[in-house]
Parts: C-alpha cells; sequence; structure tokens
C-alpha cells in the first residue's frame, strides 16, 4: 500500500448521480482506490445511495452513514457545514457542492484543498487545462481542475494496482466458469460473445437485427434491465419475458446487473463490448478488447465533438480499413443508425485487428500513471 504521509486527515468526495451509474461508478472506484492503495480515509457524500447500492451490494440504501470497505459513505442531503478533519474536497463532474459547506471552507484558517475532477475527454485542450487554477465568484477559495485523459500531460485513467493481474488470470477456464455463474453453459467455439450497455436512445433494433444476419452465431448479454424492453420489443415477446431470446444467428441472454468487478469479468468474457458514458468506458479500454462507446448525449452536441476526438486519437496508429470499420460503427451506433445494416459486416471482417490494436492501447495507457495515484501527487504538492 503507497500510503501518502504528506496529506493529513480526510477526503470528502462529493457526487450528484446524473449519468445514473457512471458518476457513482467513477466515485465510487476513485473511494475505494484512495483508501485501499493510499492509505487514505474517505467519505463519499452522495445524492443517491440507491445507484451506489446497484455497483456494491453491500451498502444501505436507506441508511444516512455507514462505513463500507472501509470508506465512510454519507447522504448529500446531510452534509453538515464543514467536517474539522477535511484536508481536501472532491468536486466530482462539476456537480458543486453544498452552499453552507462552501461557506465554512471559506471562514476557516487552513481551508481544504478543492478539486474539481472533471469529465474525461481526448480532446487537445484538455492537456493544457489539466491542473488550472480558478477562484470561486464570490469567497476566497482557489478551485484546482483535474482532467482525466489519454496522455501524460493530463491525470491519466482510474486503475486499481492489481487489474492487469485479474485481468491475466482471466484465462479460458475462468472465461468458461463465469459464463455457467451467468447461466450459460451451451456457448459455441465460433460464437462471438458481445456485451451490451447502451443508453435508452441507442438503436437497440437496428444492432440486433444486423446481428441476426450475421454468418456467425452472436450471443448478446445484456446486463441490469435498461434495455430490455427495447430487446423484448425486438423479439415481439411479452414484458414478463424472460429469455433467452433467439432470431437467426442472435442469441440475446439477459443478465443481472453486475457490480464492478463481476462486469470487468464480463467484459474479459465478450469479444466486443458496447459501452457508454464514462466507467464502463474506462474498464472497456482496460479489458484489452474490441469497444463501441456511446457518449452520454448533451443537447449542443459536445458528445459528438467528444466522440470524435477519441477515435482521432485512438485510431491513429490502428490499420487504415479497420480504423474506417471501426469509426464508420461508431457513427452509425451514435447518430447513423441507417448504416448498421453495411457497417456491421465490415467491423466483422476488421475484428482480428481491432483486437489486436485494443490490446496494443491498453498496453499504452497502462505506461501512464494511473489517475488517483497522479491525484494523490497532485495533492501532496500543494498541501504541506
Amino acid at each position: 500500500m503507497a500510503v501518502v504521509h504528506s496529506i493529513p486527515k480526510t477526503w470528502d468526495i462529493f457526487c450528484k448521480v446524473v449519468d445514473n451509474f457512471g458518476d457513482a461508478g467513477v466515485c465510487w472506484r476513485l473511494a475505494r482506490i484512495l483508501h485501499r492503495e493510499h492509505g487514505l480515509p474517505v467519505r463519499l457524500w452522495i445524492d443517491d445511495l440507491a445507484t451506489l447500492r446497484a455497483l456494491h451490494p453491500a451498502l444501505d440504501a436507506a441508511a444516512q452513514r455507514q462505513q463500507v470497505d472501509g470508506i465512510t459513505v454519507c447522504r448529500w442531503q446531510d452534509a453538515t457545514p464543514l467536517p474539522d478533519d477535511a484536508a481536501v474536497v472532491v468536486e466530482a463532474f462539476g456537480c458543486g457542492l453544498p452552499e453552507a459547506y462552501v461557506t465554512a471552507m471559506a471562514a476557516g484558517t487552513r481551508p481544504p484543498l478543492w478539486i474539481v475532477l472533471e469529465y474525461l475527454s481526448a480532446e487537445s485542450w484538455v492537456d493544457e487545462h489539466h491542473g488550472l487554477s480558478s477562484p470561486h465568484p464570490r469567497l476566497p477559495l482557489p478551485r484546482y481542475f483535474f482532467f482525466p485523459g489519454f496522455t501524460s500531460a493530463t491525470g491519466g485513467l482510474l486503475r486499481e494496482a492489481e487489474l492487469q493481474s485479474r485481468r491475466a488470470a482471466f484465462d479460458a477456464a475462468v472465461r468458461q466458469a463465469f459464463w455457467r455463474d451467468m447461466g450459460l453453459t451451451d456457448i459455441a467455439e465460433n460464437t462471438l460473445a458481445v456485451s451490451l450497455f447502451a443508453y435508452n436512445d441507442a438503436p437497440i433494433a437496428g444492432l440486433l437485427a444486423v446481428m441476426a444476419q450475421d454468418a456467425k452465431p452472436v450471443l448478446v448479454a445484456v446486463p441490469g434491465d435498461t434495455l430490455l424492453p427495447a430487446v423484448r420489443s425486438f423479439f415481439g415477446v411479452a414484458a414478463d419475458d424472460c429469455g433467452p431470446w433467439r432470431r437467426g444467428a442472435l442469441e440475446v441472454r439477459a443478465l443481472p446487473f453486475l457490480p464492478q468487478a463481476r462486469y470487468d469479468e464480463l467484459l474479459w468474457a465478450c469479444d466486443l463490448n458496447f459501452v457508454r458514458g464514462e466507467d464502463s468506458f474506462v474498464r472497456a479500454q482496460w479489458a484489452a478488447r474490441p469497444l463501441v462507446w456511446q457518449p452520454y448525449r448533451q443537447d449542443d452536441g459536445a458528445h459528438q465533438r467528444k466522440l470524435q476526438a477519441y477515435l482521432n486519437r485512438y485510431c491513429a496508429e490502428q490499420a487504415p480499413a479497420a480504423s474506417a470499420a471501426l469509426c464508420e460503427f461508431w457513427r452509425c451506433w451514435n447518430g447513423a443508425p441507417k448504416g448498421l445494416g453495411a457497417a456491421w459486416p465490415a467491423l466483422r471482417a476488421a475484428q482480428g485487428e481491432i483486437r489486436l490494436h485494443a490490446g496494443r492501447w491498453a498496453r499504452d495507457l497502462a505506461s501512464h500513471a494511473d489517475m488517483a495515484g497522479q491525484l494523490v501527487g497532485f495533492v501532496a504538492n500543494r498541501v504541506k
């Protein structure tokens, strides 16, 4: 455990759940790494304990305050003006802080260090803005902006110390055991295993239609129940039908919503992963498997800029044909669904090269310092 003795007292992380599981997932993962790998006392203030409980079933969604895995989990609504032991405050994704808390920070003789943890982006301007400070508009409090990212000039990506060894140990036998645990015992050797996690506005019917026409078997595993109405509609079955569902080459299986560690295993078990938002997007990259990302939709179109910026970076050193196939499929998935019929066969044809590139990309990302470690170092340089 890399204990950082120069950072005193407690870290407070504030999280408002906007993007459903993504915000809670990132904050919970960060809190656990800070505590487990850096020996830091952490309080997580969150406004939706039910969502967090889905990621970690040991939580009590009705408790005002509880200790889970060494982390103090508190209801946002019960935030006190300022705990005496707060040394660092992390405002996740620009969620703001309780007004009484901020006022108390400003009144203190030694206010906690205020970190604004931003959303992940591959856009080039992130490198220039990472680590910059900005004064509060009304109070004498500086805020430091910490940007996750894909280059050494950014804050990096969340990664547990044991993640790569866990993935390496997930061999063929463990993969088979995982599928048995999920209730699947008869997966043919030439089956393309796909995990599907997306927002409700994704073109689910179009995707399933092209998969059903594939030349080889396609197994789609859907964790949680968010997408099941669209799946049932495609197959024309009743709302209480729990599957499995089959059409042509396609078989779809409903899985329970998976806690974070088991979701990692699903990503490792699959040949292609559809992910969304931020947390599952990062985990799919660490899985070193081909992926298709659906960013959180924004009214001003910023999600499309983020999508293109990532593709530009991700595909820069990929073989041209594979890059073209991947980019076209991502474009169809995120706004041009009528093209899926042609984009899917092209993606399938490039699957081998895309998988090799996913492995290279994961190794390159792992050469950068992880986000939690960088955040701890960033704070240590400013808290003396």
